[in-house]
């Protein structure tokens, strides 16, 4: 079941949804409508190695915007903070966006219920297209969980997207044992 419009403001003041800043008029019927950050990031090596921590450069996004190429893979930042305690959250890119060619994220559109963070974006693009910070970039969509939680994303020892920030994050897939 998704959270309805109504039922996100209830859940937001009890508590166990968080959007920071939060704007009613970014409320949607069933959604909440996030916006880009002013950082984006990109890999400094072509040629990625899924054992291998690769290193990313970042850099904000200028007044007048920045041009996305298609071919690059760009990571981005949502403006909100979020954090979600009994829901599960789901980042879908907006219909606009789509509209424009940019995909919002490759896999990682599902939250785990206890993440407390801002949202790495996994951004490409079909053609040239031109983005700016502040921009509505997406919508978080929230689902009832049916059944106890046993672990909270937040207090797992082994959550690699912990830690608090305002800049993309790179893949941390090299500290799986695989």
């Amino acid at each position: 079941m998704i959270l309805s419009d109504k039922r996100i403001i209830e859940e937001i003041d009890k508590g166990t949804i968080i959007i920071e800043p939060f704007r009613p008029e970014c409320l949607g019927t069933n959604s909440y409508d996030v916006h880009l950050g002013k950082y984006l990031a990109t890999y400094k090596d072509r040629v990625l190695d899924a054992k291998a921590h690769n290193k990313v450069e970042h850099f904000e996004i200028p007044k007048e915007g920045y041009v996305l190429q298609p071919g690059t893979l760009y990571l981005g930042v949502t403006l909100e903070y979020t954090e979600t305690h009994v829901h599960i959250p789901f980042l879908e890119g907006k219909s606009s966006t789509g509209r424009l060619g940019i995909d919002i994220h490759a896999t990682a559109g599902k939250g785990d219920v206890g993440f407390c963070n801002t949202w790495t974006l996994e951004i490409s693009c079909a053609q040239p297209v031109r983005v700016y910070a502040g921009m509505p970039i997406g919508q978080l969509i929230y689902f009832v969980v049916e059944g106890h939680i046993g672990t909270l994303y937040n207090t797992k020892s082994n959550a690699k997207y912990n830690n608090k920030t305002t800049k993309p994050v790179e893949s941390m897939m090299w500290k799986n044992k695989f």
